[in-house]
């Protein structure tokens, strides 16, 4: 079965990680995929590859999201390919991972330019390519909106908001048959969760492990097949809802020997 055959999606962020993960779960569902990133061509374009290899459509867009004038050049390259937009998926995000007494001003405003700014944006654009479709848009929010992590002060704020304006965009694009929700992961094997770790990612990850009652982290499959349900007709009656994806990291309570302290 494809239940997404003839549906066109748009991921930010999907060279890599959740958001590769994500394009490629579609693509098996038939949707064509337009994939973005920002510095590495060769990942997105194997990214693309893989799409086409599952008989569906692929597009490469570089775009930087938290740059508004790249946000309308993606949507309008995916629209002169596609024609339209059935899905997007607000995956792309970057920040500063310093306690909130050190960063920046630049590092502000980058992170709520992505975050905050290029999603409004964003969803603008694809509001509009949405028209006389049953549109999806998700956007991928984090644990750290949800516990007290290090260094991620500004980037749960920043996913805070964003999981904010997702019930307000909820509720004005109702009567546009476009149904919105936001996705938090909890620990996730990834690039990026590999560079956070700090060079200790066998101490990092085997904390985090711990803390599950699964004992093993998150891969990016299992945060795309619940981002797949809420794109398919199935999970057309989830509205407005943050949907946290933690392997039940939340509800548990954390070991006194479990060293999430700062």
């Amino acid at each position: 079965m494809r239940p997404f055959e003839g549906k066109v999606a748009l991921i930010t962020g999907s060279s890599r990680g959740i958001g590769r993960a994500i394009a490629l779960r579609l693509a098996e569902g038939g949707a064509s995929i337009a994939v973005n990133y920002v510095k590495d061509q060769a990942a997105a374009k194997d990214v693309a590859a893989q799409v086409q290899a599952q008989g569906a459509r692929a597009l490469v867009v570089q775009a930087d999201v938290g740059r508004v004038e790249d946000i309308r050049r993606m949507f309008r390259q995916g629209q002169e390919e596609f024609g339209g937009l059935d899905i997007f998926v607000a995956n792309a995000a970057a920040t500063a991972f310093k306690p909130l007494l050190e960063v920046r001003e630049h590092h502000i405003q980058r992170t709520f330019d992505i975050t905050v700014r290029g999603f409004i944006v964003a969803c603008q654009e694809a509001v509009r390519l949405m028209e006389g479709r049953r549109g999806r848009i998700i956007a991928m929010s984090g644990w750290d909106t949800l516990r007290c992590i290090p260094g991620h002060g500004l980037l749960g704020a920043a996913k805070a908001a964003m999981e904010t304006l997702c019930r307000y965009l909820t509720c004005e694009l109702a009567g546009r048959n476009i149904v919105v929700n936001s996705v938090c992961p909890g620990s996730v094997e990834t690039e990026s969760t590999r560079l956070y770790s700090g060079g200790r990612w066998e101490t990092w990850s085997s904390v985090r492990a711990a803390a599950s009652p699964y004992r093993r982290l998150g891969t990016p499959d299992d945060v795309a097949r619940v981002v797949a349900f809420l794109c398919s007709d199935a999970g057309e009656w989830v509205c407005g809802q943050n949907i946290i994806v933690d392997g039940a990291v939340s509800i548990n309570a954390p070991s006194p020997n479990t060293p999430f302290a700062y």
